[in-house]
């Protein structure tokens, strides 16, 4: 794909097109000024933008379909046809052909960021359910773009203006969590935490709180024995080699007491111990980033949300700010390779310099 000038492209996937993935989407890119930020390439079908079109009475949403030639149009909204227009679009219901079309998508998208042909993705909510089969063995985005670019470790990491949360286990039974909890794997999400913290979000010295598995962080062991055993052992760890990492600390009193506001972000243990509490205070600008990746993709942290497919009632906010997170962290990594050689006292090496498209992202601040 190429470009007439050098905006970042900025590629997004219509995840379940029976849920409200194309509606957001829609909603979010009727807004003229993110073509002054980004190229935006939508990853779906013409056939479904048109059906959500007209139920929801939009006419002032354009784009421009992608084709062979692969040129892309700055100033307006691309298209990429990622899979035949047979399929049916039937809002609210659960299909296999909106998951095998999910998973195309996801594909594609994939395909053109190894190339290089789009810098980041935003992804549009997927069902666990419909998606999975022999192409697609994963529990979510997080697990598939970790294999997808050759990672065996990602992070989960939920982002706001008034918090950010990542999950040492994710997308998992709860009974498992404590089998799973190790030493091991609790320093290398803080590693991928610390590291994203300063790469992709621009924090130098990162403050961090560690939360505790059991009630009351186990209670001197009264309560269980993983505070004691292997979480607080890491953080003294952290804490001995001059890192600000703090904990582990009860959940129901760190976030009651609101103290996730002195860090810069917060570890949980397990998926419902950070989400519920981050939903409940971020939940339409909450951005899911999968940390830890040589890319860049976020998405809204709701899901298809079914019951509401199609009415035109979903809310655009989440998926919006999920673009500009993307976009914000482009530039930060940009800025930090360049910072990069410095640090390290080396002379700047030509593929540490940031591209001319994300030099075009210096001016969203």
């Amino acid at each position: 794909m190429e470009t007439e000038a050098s905006l970042p492209r900025l590629g997004i996937t219509l995840g379940d097109f029976n849920g409200i993935g194309p509606e957001v989407v829609i909603k979010t890119l009727q807004e003229n000024r993110l073509n002054r930020f980004c190229v935006p390439v939508i990853y779906g079908s013409s056939k479904v933008l048109a059906r959500y079109k007209k139920l929801l009475n939009i006419d002032n949403f354009q784009y421009q379909q992608v084709n062979d030639d692969g040129r892309l149009h700055e100033r307006r909204i691309n298209l990429v046809n990622c899979w035949d227009d047979a399929h049916e679009v039937n809002p609210g219901q659960v299909t296999p052909e909106a998951g095998r079309a999910a998973r195309l998508a996801l594909e594609k998208s994939s395909e053109d960021l190894r190339k290089g042909l789009i810098h980041a993705v935003v992804t549009a909510p997927i069902n666990k359910h419909n998606i999975q089969g022999e192409e697609f063995p994963y529990p979510g985005h997080t697990e598939y773009y970790a294999a997808a670019f050759g990672k065996t470790d990602s992070l989960m990491l939920l982002v706001s203006e008034r918090m950010r949360l990542g999950t040492i286990t994710g997308h998992v039974p709860l009974g498992q969590v404590p089998g799973l909890l190790t030493r091991e794997l609790v320093a290398k999400k803080l590693d991928l935490l610390m590291a994203s913290l300063q790469q992709d979000f621009a924090v130098k010295k990162p403050r961090v709180a560690v939360l505790g598995l059991n009630p009351h962080a186990g209670e001197d062991g009264l309560l269980g024995d993983e505070e004691m055993a292997v979480i607080g052992p890491v953080v003294e760890q952290y804490r001995q080699k001059g890192h600000l990492v703090f904990g582990p600390f009860p959940a129901d009193g760190f976030f009651g007491l609101h103290h996730y506001q002195k860090y810069d972000a917060v570890l949980a243990t397990y998926h419902d111990q950070g989400l519920i509490p981050f939903k409940m205070i971020s939940f339409e600008e909450g951005v899911n980033f999968t940390a830890g990746l040589p890319i860049v993709r976020t998405s809204p942290d709701h899901g298809t949300a079914y019951d509401i497919a199609g009415q035109g009632v979903a809310d655009e906010s989440s998926f919006r700010a999920a673009i500009f997170q993307a976009l914000a962290i482009l530039k930060n990594r940009a800025l930090y390779a360049e910072r990069r050689p410095k640090r390290e006292g080396k002379t700047p090496a030509p593929e540490l310099k940031p591209t001319e498209a994300e030099q075009a992202l210096r001016g969203l601040q």
